[in-house]
């Protein structure tokens, strides 16, 4: 699918860093005259923000791992028809934290779940939409989870989870990069804010139109 906007998902385990670097690209883009739209997974409309407190609240094993994929993709669907969709078609970038590669790399990896079923169900829900450009943080588990364990929030089932999934999680980002290297940009997350910004300027500039 082609549309006047951009599509940019920003990818990784947890703590990569990923809402912050959001903010600052956000802010550089609208310096450049350009609507943003921020977002996120599970979320992005109010539907999928209901369905979110669903999913990431409570204790690993509360809900089972099929129950976990239906409710992301049901968020998913009504994320993109009411706000990525619009958005892209009106000529807008949309910057999202998280994207259907979250699911291949936690229920595909981390759950052990079907890959080939992962996609199908990708290709139905949403007709295949894929980001322009996927910006992974990658992070040590280790250090992203004791970055996130620092903030006290409910938000915390995956941050929860055993060490050996986070770790499958980091893996099965970095395969899906290296299947997809034109739409990937693998970066360092523990390097210094400020450089990290200015790798994901680089990274994205490539996108811009032609003037």
């Amino acid at each position: 699918m082609s549309f006047p906007g951009r599509f940019i998902t920003f990818e990784g385990g947890e703590g990569a860093g990923k809402s912050t670097q959001i903010e600052r690209l956000a802010r550089r883009l609208r310096d450049r005259g350009l609507e943003v739209v921020s977002s996120r997974e599970p979320g992005g409309s109010p539907l999928a923000e209901e369905i979110r407190h669903w999913v990431v609240r409570g204790e690993p094993g509360a809900i089972a791992a099929k129950t976990e994929l239906l409710l992301m993709l049901a968020a998913r669907v009504e994320h993109v028809q009411q706000r990525i969709l619009p958005a892209l078609q009106r000529g807008a970038w949309v910057l999202c934290d998280r994207f259907v590669d979250s699911t291949w790399a936690y229920q595909g990896y981390g759950r052990g779940m079907d890959l080939t079923m992962l996609h199908q169900w990708h290709h139905w829900t949403v007709d295949g939409l894929l980001p322009d450009r996927t910006l992974l943080l990658d992070l040590d588990p280790v250090i992203g989870l004791q970055r996130a364990g620092r903030d006290n929030h409910p938000e915390s089932r995956f941050e929860q989870e055993a060490l050996a999934f986070h770790q499958r999680v980091r893996q099965g980002f970095l395969c899906l990069a290296q299947a997809a290297p034109d739409r990937y940009r693998v970066l360092v997350a523990a390097q210094a804010i400020t450089q990290l910004e200015e790798q994901i300027w680089m990274a994205v500039h490539d996108l811009f139109p032609d003037p």
